[in-house]
């Protein structure tokens, strides 16, 4: 992935993981962002229907067409992006 892309991605994997996901609008905000960071890094997704946030920049997000993907930030700061 090339550095641009890569650092659009953190940014937006960043602004989400500060969102309070108890606010409707702020939940919204959270799967627009980690959708676009799924489709950053090429990968189907279509939707961002539910997020779980496990902790700090880590979250599980499900798409409308059924993929699920751990979306975080490694130990380097890179966003990584699992299908699961």
């Amino acid at each position: 992935m090339r550095t641009g892309t890569m650092t659009v991605a953190i940014t937006i994997l960043t602004a989400a993981s500060f969102a309070a996901p108890s606010l409707a609008a702020d939940d919204e905000s959270v799967k627009k962002d980690l959708f676009a960071v799924i489709t950053l890094q090429g990968l189907s997704c279509g939707e961002v229907v539910r997020v779980i946030t496990q902790g700090e920049n880590d979250h599980l997000a499900t798409c409308r067409d059924g993929n699920r993907y751990h979306v975080f930030l490694n130990a380097e700061g890179r966003v990584v992006v699992e299908k699961k």
